[in-house]
């Protein structure tokens, strides 16, 4: 039997907020954005989560080089944190030339802005030293069905793959699907959908997953079931931890807040299939509370490590044993009562 994992966690800066959400202002003073790579190790975590403009601020407006020499400035600022960047994602949502999309938009122009921002990502990414490009497709979609060629769209995101992976020959990219929000009628809404395109890409080897739970939960589906199909093919490259309490806007909720069974089988299937490993992060994508008061405000972040660390005590202090001969006796009454006692403490 492989030692257990010693998990490594990460988060991304914005999970450090000002509390501004899409019905109100800021509601706590602003940390500077530089300033949070110094509460990374404290708070137990070593991975970061980065989009572009995160690394480089004001990217559009840069020259190669200057682009290049402010990536360089936070490569070394990560290096004396100790810190490791875990992925880059391009943030292609806030700019105007985005609204219909940008690899499945109807605009060719606005095509070519999306695929030049996306190169300059991925040279962002190798300039601090970083070889995962997350997709999360957050408006490739539409608003009416009846806007786009649909299989024309799909064409084009896999193009965008193979072209990715042209223009680095050792980049991965990890395809973050989700259902709504913004775009409410989403192109790859599952990991299953990111998986097809992983494998029609040319190289499949080197595009997988990135699942979000709550993602999972507003697809109306379960989170360990989308984690363990991606496991089955190898082709989890991360997770995105958080809670979600019913189909509604993606809340961020602090993992294991909402649906604390549904948090357990997610770490009971990364702990059945090794993940981490091979040094997997265990990303978190919480948000805290907008009442929460402070700055930073960083308790969100410091929770949710803990009860993921305390389900994983719970995984490890089950009775392994009795689940085994529950299941082959398929008396799966015994199998839940013992599991739900277990997870109470009893």
């Amino acid at each position: 039997m492989n030692p257990p994992v010693d998990y490594k966690f990460s988060f991304g800066p914005w999970n450090i907020s000002e509390g501004a959400d899409p019905f109100g202002p800021e509601v706590r003073p602003a940390f500077p954005h530089e300033e949070k790579f110094a509460l990374y190790r404290p708070l137990g975590f070593e991975g970061v989560q980065f989009h572009d403009d995160d690394v480089v601020p004001g990217l559009d407006d840069l020259s190669p080089d200057q682009m290049l020499n402010k990536a360089a400035e936070v490569k070394a600022m990560l290096a004396n944190q100790g810190l490791t960047p875990e992925f880059v994602a391009p943030r292609l949502w806030f700019d105007p030339r985005t609204v219909d999309g940008g690899y499945t938009s109807n605009s060719a122009s606005d095509r070519a802005y999306a695929w030049d921002r996306t190169k300059k990502c991925i040279d962002i990414a190798r300039a601090i030293g970083c070889k995962a490009i997350v997709l999360w497709l957050s408006r490739e979609g539409t608003y009416i069905r009846e806007a786009k060629d649909a299989r024309l769209a799909y064409q084009r995101l896999l193009e965008t793959l193979d072209a990715m992976l042209s223009h680095d020959a050792e980049i991965e990219i990890w395809i973050e699907p989700k259902p709504n929000e913004p775009t409410d009628q989403a192109y790859v809404p599952t990991i299953g959908h990111a998986i097809a395109l992983a494998y029609a890409s040319k190289d499949p080897t080197r595009v997988k997953g990135l699942i979000e739970s709550a993602h999972a939960l507003l697809a109306g589906l379960d989170p360990s079931d989308e984690m363990a199909f991606a496991l089955a093919h190898d082709k989890l490259g991360s997770v995105h931890l958080n809670d979600q309490n019913g189909l509604k806007y993606d809340q961020d909720k602090n993992f294991g807040a909402a649906n604390l069974r549904v948090a357990f089988n997610q770490v009971r299937v990364l702990e059945e299939a090794g993940y981490g490993r091979r040094g997997e992060f265990i990303g978190l994508d919480v948000k805290a509370m907008r009442t929460q008061a402070g700055s930073p405000v960083t308790a969100h972040l410091a929770n949710s490590r803990e009860f993921f660390l305390l389900l994983v005590e719970k995984y490890r202090s089950m009775d392994a044993s009795l689940v085994t001969q529950y299941r082959e006796a398929r008396d799966y009454e015994a199998l839940e009562h013992y599991l739900v006692r277990h997870l109470l403490g009893a």
